[in-house]
């Protein structure tokens, strides 16, 4: 692991960032710098399953992920750059295979009309690396009614 990390991680369980006033004021104010890498480079940090989905917004198998089973307590976050996407609390078990989240962390998340299955679909992908999580859905549970369908190896857990 490398002292970025481990400082990043720190930061995150100590409050979600309460170490760490760069993580902090990011998570608060929405606003962090854009990650633009080229494909060589997430080819060199991500396995080649995750460079699939993330950076060629292909899909897992369903019922595949670990995430599917997790109910701890902490925060998602994007496999690629660890930016927290979800929080624990907005998880729940949409029956699709797929960790599924009715909300998320606001300004983490943008999305794209996807027009792969000839019908157009949401996508949405990480606000700061634009890594591919998944798609949206209007089928979700109160209070949004929204089904963020995310890729389990699209996401990294962080235990609170």
């Amino acid at each position: 692991m490398t002292r970025r990390k481990l400082l990043f991680l720190t930061g995150l369980f100590a409050g979600f960032g309460a170490l760490n006033p760069k993580v902090l004021a990011q998570t608060i104010s929405n606003k962090f710098e854009k990650i633009i890498k080229p494909d060589s480079y997430w080819k060199e940090v991500l396995t080649e399953a995750q460079f699939d989905v993330l950076r060629n917004a292909g899909t897992e198998r369903s019922f595949t992920s670990p995430l599917n089973n997790e109910k701890r307590d902490g925060l998602y976050a994007c496999a690629a750059c660890e930016l927290p996407l979800f929080k624990s609390e907005h998880k729940y078990d949409s029956g699709t295979g797929w960790p599924s989240f009715f909300d998320v962390i606001e300004g983490h998340v943008e999305t794209k009309k996807d027009y792969k299955l000839i019908l157009p679909r949401t996508e949405y992908h990480c606000a700061r690396c634009e890594g591919h999580q998944g798609h949206l859905f209007n089928d979700g549970p109160k209070p949004t009614g929204l089904r963020y369908c995310n890729n389990g190896i699209s996401l990294k857990f962080i235990p609170k």
